[in-house]
Formats: structure tokens, sequence, C-alpha cells
């Protein structure tokens, strides 16, 4: 990735409640950091093969996009027990202030070799044996190879906190919402009503993690159904982030995520933030289709991705 211009500091904000879990990101990069970026990048896989590695008559077209591009990459996980229910890239260009987020389904593909279980063939298995790194690896490689310079790490805890900071978010609950597991720990309730509604944390809770109901039935197309509704509470969520409630947002946020950021730096460039219009951010969803191997698995389109991802770049290179 292209050096960042010396004493740039991009003011990224990403906040961003799913199934259950919230994240919030604000992310700089200057001077200070880029030793840190470097240092992060020569002792990663992934980057081994990064593009200015490449004489530039030998890249493809989304390495030549990926060189000349300031964007920041963080992936944001949503964590379930050890695995990670909710993976979304945030890809930032600090020029145009575009914010593009791609929404990884959980079930994606993905085989290691001696992991062999129906179960352990998901990408949302791969945080479990191999940490953090390990799941920065994957989502590079299954993303086309493009970078990843940060995570952002959330579970349950504190969301109804979070998502009450704002006031509550409003949504549109597509249809009548019933399920209860009694073993689950804590013991999950859902309980929601179909219609538009602003819903507080513990209702919140509730609509991003629900999958499917008493009845057996959920969304009509399955997981990609409840990415569509992820994405709208998300959308609905940042909406009032980006508000003059950013700040305290910020600060009861940052107990609840692990982030590379003392709390000093969010909350200051939190306030630097608040200029980024809704307008600016764009959601997406990782290209494929489901197949039955067993489990229900999405397999993802490698070429089609690959379009998806030069899309993103160049979104903040035409503007």
């Amino acid at each position: 990735m292209k050096t960042f211009l010396k004493s740039f500091i991009i003011a990224f904000v990403c906040f961003t409640l799913l199934i259950g879990s919230a994240a919030f990101a604000i992310m700089k990069f200057a001077d200070d950091k880029q030793d840190r970026l470097n240092e992060y990048q020569s002792s990663n896989d992934e980057q081994s093969s990064k593009p200015d590695s490449k004489p530039e008559a030998e890249m493809t077209e989304l390495e030549k996009l990926i060189q000349k591009s300031q964007r920041v990459n963080i992936l944001l996980l949503g964590m379930e027990g050890p695995r990670t229910d909710t993976i979304i890239l945030a890809s930032f260009d600090p020029k145009s202030k575009n914010l593009d987020l791609v929404s990884i389904p959980r079930d994606t593909y993905f085989y290691s070799a001696g992991y062999d279980k129906l179960d352990q063939k998901k990408i949302n298995a791969v945080y479990g044996r191999s940490g953090i790194k390990g799941i920065m690896k994957v989502a590079s490689h299954v993303l086309g190879g493009v970078p990843i310079h940060e995570y952002v790490k959330v579970s349950y805890d504190g969301v109804e906190d979070i998502v009450d900071s704002l006031g509550g978010v409003k949504v549109n609950v597509p249809f009548n919402m019933d399920y209860d597991d009694p073993y689950a720990k804590p013991p999950l309730h859902i309980h929601l009503k179909k219609g538009v509604q602003t819903l507080n944390g513990k209702k919140a809770i509730q609509f991003l993690r629900f999958r499917k109901g008493n009845n057996r039935r959920g969304y009509p197309d399955g997981d990609l159904g409840r990415i569509k509704a992820q994405q709208q509470f998300l959308m609905a969520a940042m909406d009032k982030a980006l508000s003059f409630r950013l700040p305290l947002v910020a600060n009861t946020v940052f107990k609840f995520v692990k982030t590379s950021m003392d709390l000093s730096d969010v909350i200051y460039y939190a306030k630097s933030a608040i200029g980024i219009k809704k307008e600016n951010i764009k959601t997406y969803r990782l290209p494929g289709r489901h197949k039955n191997m067993g489990l229900s698995y999405f397999i993802h389109d490698p070429a089609e991705t690959e379009k998806l991802m030069i899309e993103i770049y160049k979104r903040g290179l035409e503007e």
C-alpha cells in the first residue's frame, strides 16, 4: 500500500451494530503510525505478495489501484463466543471520505487442511483456531487480496448501552419475530412485531440476532436476507452516530471494543469525523451463492469479488 502523506490524519468513523454486536472504529494513520503499519505488513503472510513487490507490468488492475490508493481497510468482527458471527470490511478513502462496507456471510466456505468437520469449513470458524491474524489473512484472501490494516472486535457485552447512547435506532422489522432458546447462555428470547419502530438496546439485540423463529421460518432468502436487515440497521445507526451524539457514542463504545486507539484519540477524532456524510457510505455483500454440501455454505465468486473491489477502489479515484 502506498505510503501515506506526511502529517495526513484520517478521521474515520464506522459504527456497526450487527447480530447483537456493536463496533465503532475511529482510525487515524499519520507518521507516528506508519512504522507500525509497515511492521504489520512485513510480518503477515497475506502481505507477502503486496502489489508494490511486483513490476507494474505484471500487476493486475486491482493491484495497481491498491498501490495508488490511500484507502484504509479495517475488518469489523462481531463475536459470538469463539466464532465471528459478523465479518465486515470497512474501506475508507480519506481523499473522498467514501466509506464502503462489504459484508462477508458467516457461512462463507473456506477450507483449511486438517479441519475436515463440516462446521470447520466455514469462515466463522477461522478465528477460533487461528486468532485475529488468521481471520485477517483469510478475509484478505477471500476479498481478492486487498490489504487489511486494522481490526475492531466486539462481543455482545455492552451492546444495550451502545444502542441506548444513540437514543435507539429506527428500523423496519420485516415480519413478526418470535424465538425462544432457554438453553442459550444467557437465555435468548426474541419477540418483535412487524413494522417501523425505534428499537432500544435490548430490542436491537433481538433484531440483530434473529435467524429463524419458533416455527422454523426466517428470512425468505436466508442469511442474505439477514445481511440486508443488518445493513438497514447499520445505516440507521450510522446516521445517528454521525450526528451531535458522536463524541458520547465514542466514549460509550470504546468500553466494549478492542481497537488500537486509546480513549483520548477516540474522543478527539470522533469530533473531527463529524463532517462525514451518509451519502459517502455504501454497503455491499460478498458476491456468490449458497450451496448445500452436507451443510449450507456460501460459495464466494472470486471473479465477481475482484470486480467489486475494483469498483470500490475506483470510486475514490474518480471523484
